[in-house]
């Protein structure tokens, strides 16, 4: 028999703690008047601050940083089609990356307190390092379940050798690349329930998933 050669997929995905929290509140404050509206503002952003700075020095918080605010007036409109008067608002977007659940739930909890404060997301991740050697190793095994498939079909054609052609990630050797992303994590849903004070965070498990295809030629 002639040379064969044989295209395979090899998958391979593994589920990782989540280590890290990235959260981000916006603190807002409506008023009749800009200057009072302002400073109330500044005083709630900065007690949320003082807090993430309590935590940063404990170690607790990676990084934290209040880089977006927002002052602007509008007119508001009431049910008989009339113009009210001017309403100013003024807000300031906080955002910080937690080390440690724990700390993140008693900060909430703390936070949440304030009318002013609103949590918009609680992202969970990997650290850089955790997520690189994570990805290394998957992609590693991905490559190696490819090996394994070509090598099962070379023996069901009984054909003694394999030898690499080809290694890509999924949908490059193909004509219409996949849309997926090949490489990538998926979050799954972290539980937050309000416990007095505070919440119960559970931080979820990042699946970290490879896909690669290769090419082979038997012999």
């Amino acid at each position: 028999m002639s040379d064969v050669v044989i295209t395979v997929r090899g998958e391979s995905s593994a589920r990782v703690r989540a280590e890290e929290a990235a959260v981000r509140v916006t603190v807002s404050v409506d008023g009749p008047s800009r200057g009072p509206v302002v400073e109330q503002a500044q005083e709630r952003a900065s007690s949320v601050q003082d807090g993430l700075v309590a935590h940063l020095r404990s170690g607790e918080v990676s990084e934290w940083s209040s880089a977006r605010v927002s002052v602007w007036s509008d007119r508001p409109w009431n049910a008989d089609g009339a113009q009210l008067p001017l309403v100013h608002h003024a807000s300031v977007e906080l955002s910080a990356t937690f080390t440690d659940a724990g700390a993140l739930s008693w900060w909430l909890g703390d936070v949440a307190e304030s009318d002013a404060v609103q949590v918009t997301a609680v992202d969970w991740r990997l650290s850089p390092e955790t997520r690189a050697r994570t990805e290394r190793e998957v992609a590693a095994e991905a490559v190696h379940v490819a090996v394994e498939r070509a090598t099962a079909y070379a023996d069901a054609l009984g054909l003694a050798s394999v030898a690499a052609v080809e290694i890509a990630d999924a949908g490059l050797l193909a004509t219409r690349p996949e849309s997926p992303s090949p490489l990538g994590a998926r979050m799954m849903a972290a539980s937050a329930s309000p416990g007095g004070s505070s919440f119960s965070l559970q931080p979820p498990e990042i699946v970290v998933t490879s896909v690669v295809e290769g090419r082979f030629r038997a012999e």
